[in-house]
């Protein structure tokens, strides 16, 4: 009887200790998707920056539409109040977010290409410098997101096999969604070079 229960004894120390080795490799590579997150974040923190920026200096120009202004200054401003908790971040989040941070993105585009009509501004060294920043942040933000989705696929991996799927529900860990193109973003866009 006594090894019996020596038996049970050991395997339920293996069990144990097998559970913390799933339980720890969970938290790390969960904790390397948050981390991708807070890149994502940053990135955009940093467009929201010199977006403030940039609609300063167009200000500037007195008979610069305002609408474009006024566009991006609403659309900054429905970006940055969207915040999402990365350790429960759901499909439908990351959707709200990405179709804000989308709505920016359209908005100042409207922005510079309402730009080309006005060759004060467009020499402007102020406003061609934030242009190059904006250029290389965007590129930024998509380095960042890719990251993202890239940590995003390994701890899915994990947590969704088996047996770590069912440690994985016991210790609450979810799989987390990754970062999708906005709708309509494989359609080709349109352009249109009549400023008149």
């Amino acid at each position: 009887m006594k090894t019996f229960f020596k038996c049970i004894g050991v395997l339920l120390l293996m069990l144990s200790l097998n559970s913390c080795g799933y339980y720890n490799n969970m938290v790390t590579l969960n904790e390397d998707v948050d981390e991708a997150w807070g890149n994502v974040q940053t990135a955009y923190q940093r467009r929201n920056d010199l977006i403030g920026n940039l609609v300063k200096t167009v200000q500037g120009a007195a008979d610069f539409e305002k609408s474009a202004l006024v566009d991006v200054v609403n659309a900054r401003a429905k970006a940055t109040s969207i915040t999402i908790d990365p350790s429960n971040i759901t499909p439908e989040q990351l959707a709200k977010f990405n179709k804000v941070q989308g709505g920016l993105s359209g908005a100042l585009k409207s922005l510079l290409v309402s730009v080309e009509r006005y060759p004060d501004l467009k020499a402007n060294k102020n406003f061609l410098k934030l242009q190059d920043e904006l250029t290389s942040t965007e590129n930024q933000i998509l380095t960042a997101r890719t990251r993202f989705n890239e940590g995003v696929k390994p701890y899915n991996t994990y947590v969704k096999k088996f047996p770590n799927n069912f440690f994985a529900g016991w210790f609450g860990f979810d799989s987390k969604p990754y970062f999708e193109a906005e709708a309509g973003a494989e359609k080709p866009v349109d352009v249109n070079f009549n400023f008149k």
